[in-house]
């Protein structure tokens, strides 16, 4: 039945649109068979070196690893509140939501609970419930959490590294814990949860062109450094790039690799997609429900795209101009 569907949107195409398909599946294949080809070979990233601390690159690191408290004082919670008292805020336009920005009438009450409500030493508390670290690596101050099982005399211990995104931190991965160090069926793992440099309490990079492969790097140190020679990792966001980057760098070391954020470099086969979807989606593994999803492409796909990422924009180019805006602003 499928297959009928598609002759017969095939042949209800104008004989150009029909030449354009033959001709792009005819390509296709040849350039598809050379690229599996290609893709059957192992494919791994050089580890590479670095140096991101101030400065110049010593003769030898420091490289103890040393427990860390979260802390906060009276001081800073009083410095805090009163730049928040200080705080001006621009009206929005009338009834423009949130499709200029975050609106400020309801940020004021974010704002209002923020001062006024959100007790920061319970918070303090709860971050300091499982146990912190930093070590220095490539000249960074890497933070990180190290949880192990509590009964694991009898269980087999999986070392497993989680790394988060953006606008994320190891914050975001507290919930799971309990389930990850718990025994289950005789497994259980021992959580290894770095911050990104420049994320939570990881020292920031003082070089320019800090990136995916340069943290990958330093994650794969930190878990030599820690004792693992084989491992897990699970990443999302920019966590899911790092974790894929490690994978491609030591494949021999990282023994399992799971992501929440998939991401596809293979830009010819979705370049096919797009110009065949619309007429023969099933032809490039779509069914109705994607084409009528996805297509028209460039007004419900890039357009969406363009309207919602000016932020990743101005990080992209300009990073310096948030960076020093967000400090001195209470909000």
């Amino acid at each position: 039945k499928q297959t009928q569907e598609i002759l017969d949107s095939f042949f209800g195409l104008e004989p150009v649109q029909q030449q354009l398909i033959i001709g792009s599946v005819v390509a296709a294949t040849g350039i598809l068979a050379f690229f599996a080809h290609r893709s059957s070979k192992v494919k791994t990233i050089p580890l590479g070196e670095g140096w991101w601390g101030a400065g110049q690159k010593p003769a030898s690191e420091d490289e103890a690893i040393r427990p860390f408290t979260i802390q906060t004082s009276d001081q800073e919670i009083k410095d805090l509140q009163d730049r928040i008292d200080r705080t001006r805020f621009a009206e929005p336009l009338e009834q423009s939501g949130f499709q200029y920005g975050f609106n400020s009438t309801y940020l004021r009450r974010v704002v209002s609970y923020w001062r006024n409500e959100y007790d920061w030493k319970k918070q303090v508390a709860v971050l300091n419930t499982y146990p912190h670290f930093k070590t220095k690596i490539e000249g960074l101050d890497v933070h990180f959490l190290h949880v192990r099982p509590s009964h694991a005399s009898s269980q087999k211990v999986l070392p497993l590294m989680l790394v988060h995104g953006w606008p994320g931190s190891f914050y975001e991965f507290y919930k799971i814990l309990p389930l990850l160090t718990k025994n289950h069926e005789g497994i259980t793992f021992e959580v290894i949860i770095p911050s990104i440099p420049g994320y939570g309490y990881s020292e920031a990079s003082h070089k320019q062109g800090l990136d995916s492969l340069a943290v990958a790097r330093i994650f794969l140190k930190l878990m030599e450094r820690l004792g693992f020679s084989e491992f897990y990792v699970q990443g999302g966001d920019w966590g899911s790039l790092i974790t894929t980057n490690m994978s491609q760098m030591k494949p021999e070391c990282v023994k399992g690799l799971h992501l929440n954020m998939c991401m596809s470099m293979r830009g010819f086969k979705i370049l096919l997609s797009l110009i065949i979807g619309p007429y023969l989606p099933f032809l490039v593994g779509l069914t109705r429900e994607d084409a009528r999803r996805l297509f028209p492409f460039f007004k419900k796909n890039v357009w969406e795209i363009l309207k919602e990422s000016g932020y990743m924009h101005i990080q992209a180019t300009k990073p310096d101009t948030a960076g020093e805006k967000i400090p001195k602003n209470s909000c």
